[in-house]
């Protein structure tokens, strides 16, 4: 089955061809761009359109790719051990009691084909990466406490994604099908939007993108603010009944919107903002 976007998810022809691409080619689809720009909701769209299960593994700077696999735990089996006299021990008897499946264990088993999102892959420790090499490329791995072998009945359609925040090793990146999110231009933008906010009025939604396009361009920010945050904004307009007269600048100029702690989330961007609107309005 193709992927071909969906009613929830604003698709760009280049993005629904490497989903398509890392589907045709069993590799895993590597996606990086900015914060905000959809990555995960990508794998969330493609499971429900082609109506697989998705299974999420969010990583965190703490995690270690065993995780991903499986955990023996250790401690529960001495704790029952130490109590084995009271209920016979029985559990204590068979090791795959204290051994708790990972998402790559389920995903790998799982009866049907299912999709597999590694979120956030970049947050990890530098050999996170190196470490999944061998069990995403040959979709296997080895249990030693039960000395077993598992083996994907089905190859999982794997999503990564990486907001850029480390470099990813070079063997791991050749075993990936590479796509990069540009941030949506204005057009792509409203067509977003319509899918979040169909009703809003036109005259609001264009004077909104022009302030949020121009916040945006703004040299010097440190964080730029996304679709999420755009979306953020313009829900906020309408529930406080924002004017249209409020968003439209005089003579072109650049000014502070309302609202604006939905866009810029930093003391150094609002002051670089409100110093070039101070600027701007000393030159008038």
């Amino acid at each position: 089955m193709k992927f071909q976007g969906s009613e929830n998810y604003v698709a760009t022809d280049d993005l629904m061809l490497a989903v398509n691409a890392a589907s045709t080619l069993q590799k895993p689809l590597l996606v990086k761009g900015e914060p905000g720009t959809g990555k995960t909701m990508l794998a969330e769209e493609v499971a429900a359109t082609l109506g697989i299960p998705l299974l999420q593994w969010h990583i965190k700077s703490t995690t270690k790719a065993q995780q991903g696999l499986y955990e023996y735990d250790a401690v529960s089996r001495l704790r029952d051990s130490q109590l084995s006299s009271i209920d016979g021990g029985d559990k204590v008897k068979d090791i795959n009691n204290y051994i708790v499946k990972g998402v790559l264990w389920q995903a790998f088993t799982a009866e049907q084909p299912v999709a597999l999102l590694i979120d956030e892959i970049d947050k990890a420790d530098i050999e996170f990466p190196n470490d999944l090499l061998r069990e995403i490329d040959r979709m296997e791995f080895y249990v030693y406490e039960t000395r077993q072998l598992i083996k994907a009945k089905h190859r999982p359609l794997v999503f990564i994604t990486s907001n850029n925040e480390k470099e990813l090793p070079d063997a791991f990146l050749r075993r990936c099908f590479f796509h990069y999110i540009k941030f949506p231009d204005a057009v792509t933008m409203q067509k977003i939007v319509d899918v979040h906010y169909p009703g809003l009025k036109k005259e609001l939604l264009n004077a909104a993108m022009k302030t949020f396009y121009e916040v945006r361009n703004l040299p010097g920010l440190k964080k730029k603010p996304s679709t999420s945050e755009l979306l953020d904004w313009l829900k906020l307009l309408v529930a406080e009944d924002i004017s249209l007269e409020a968003l439209q600048s005089k003579d072109d100029k650049v000014s502070i919107p309302p609202l604006v702690g939905a866009l810029l989330k930093n003391e150094q961007d609002v002051t670089l903002f409100e110093k070039l609107v101070f600027m701007q309005s000393r030159n008038r």
